[in-house]
C-alpha cells in the first residue's frame, strides 16, 4: 500500500468561519460535520481532509502552514478571489514581497492567511520541479 496523507486537524477560534473561508476561496464543496470537527475535503485522486476543530479562548493556536498544489486555471480563480476579497498576500513566506506572487520552479505561487491565522499557500509547480528561481 502506498502511504498517503489522509487528514490533518486545523485549530481554529471559529471553525465554521475558517472552513467556509477555505471552501469559498477554493470553490470546494461545503464543509461536512464529523463529530466535533468540520471537515473540508481537498483533492480528487487522493483526497485529504482538513478537519477544523474549535479551540477555547484560553488555548493558544500555533499557526501552521498548508500548501496546495493547484492547476494554472485554479490559481487564476483563487488568486482572483484573493485580490477581490482584498486579502493581504505575499510572494514569499516571510512576507518581504507584499502584493506579489512568485514564479518558483517556472510556476506561480502566493502566500496568505486564513481567519485563524494559519498560513496558506497555493502553487502551480511543486518545489524542486525545475525552472525559474525562488523569489
Amino acid at each position: 500500500m502506498a502511504i498517503t496523507l489522509n487528514h490533518t486537524i486545523v485549530a481554529a477560534r471559529d471553525k465554521t468561519a475558517s472552513a467556509n473561508f477555505l471552501t469559498e476561496l477554493f470553490d470546494l464543496p461545503s464543509p461536512k460535520p464529523f463529530g466535533h470537527f468540520l471537515v473540508v475535503s481537498v483533492g480528487s485522486d487522493n483526497p485529504v481532509s482538513l478537519d477544523y476543530a474549535e479551540v477555547g479562548e484560553d488555548e493558544e493556536i500555533h499557526p501552521q502552514h498548508y500548501a496546495f498544489l493547484v492547476s494554472e486555471d485554479e490559481f487564476d480563480a483563487i488568486y482572483g478571489r484573493i485580490r477581490e476579497w482584498g486579502l493581504q498576500h505575499w510572494a514569499d513566506p516571510r512576507g518581504a514581497h507584499p502584493g506579489e506572487i512568485n514564479h518558483n520552479d517556472g510556476g506561480r505561487g502566493v502566500y496568505f492567511q486564513d481567519p485563524g491565522g494559519h498560513y496558506l499557500e497555493i502553487l502551480t509547480r511543486p518545489y524542486g520541479s525545475g525552472g525559474g528561481s525562488a523569489s
